[in-house]
């Protein structure tokens, strides 16, 4: 089967990736033992000027994806500006559902935030299998990758905790569990991306990409 034989279903994964990964991240927010950098910034900036975290999340990533655009000189794909979109409408959506409560326990907090790690592996594995386009935080790391020739894990170190000082400054929540987000996501990710590319490929009939950390 070719490449785009089947662009509904490759569009299909994409959709339901960003639907598990947006769960994942409400489920680290939700646990409130700290959360991931960038949502950070986005619970900070709800805390100083209001409007919703998922609100805050589109309105960084338009700008994250402008600027990407403007140093690599190229338009954004479609499916970096449908993630940016999507998933702060779910995390919205995922806010919104009153049985998801912070559990009373210490414990359970940290289980919930390791759920929602997990999870949001799995979530950006099955998006980024369907190969339609990184979102808006992935293009602008892969073009300042472009722009310096450091190594990718350089960039998004600095881009992370850069993300965090500012984050924490406006009043996001920073605490064990942010580090803990920070030493595992990328573990997590990578045991689920082989496993969704393994998947994919077989749906679509195709041969999985391959993509190096």
């Amino acid at each position: 089967m070719a490449h785009n034989d089947l662009p509904w279903l490759r569009w299909g994964i994409y959709f339901a990736g960003l639907f598990v990964m947006s769960f994942g991240i409400v489920l680290t927010i939700k646990a409130d033992v700290g959360c991931a950098p960038w949502d950070v910034l986005h619970i900070g900036l709800q805390r100083q000027f209001g409007l919703t975290i998922g609100a805050w999340s589109i309105i960084v990533g338009m700008a994250v994806l402008a600027a990407s655009a403007l140093l690599v000189k190229q338009r954004p794909r479609l499916g970096a500006f449908l993630n940016m979109v999507t998933v702060g409408m779910l995390i919205d959506g995922w806010m919104m559902i009153p049985q998801l409560k912070t559990p009373e326990q210490p414990l359970e907090q940290y289980a919930m935030l390791m759920a929602g790690i997990i999870v949001s592996g799995y979530g950006m594995g099955l998006y980024i299998s369907a190969d339609v386009g990184a979102g808006p935080r992935d293009s602008f790391m892969l073009a300042l990758t472009k722009l310096t020739r450091w190594k990718v894990a350089y960039i998004r170190i600095g881009m992370e905790a850069l993300v965090l000082l500012v984050g924490w400054l406006l009043g996001g929540p920073v605490s064990f569990g942010t580090l803990l987000f920070c030493v595992t996501i990328g573990s997590a990710a990578g045991l689920a991306l082989p496993q969704c590319q393994k998947m994919t490929g077989r749906l679509l009939g195709t041969i999985p990409i391959r993509v190096q950390g």
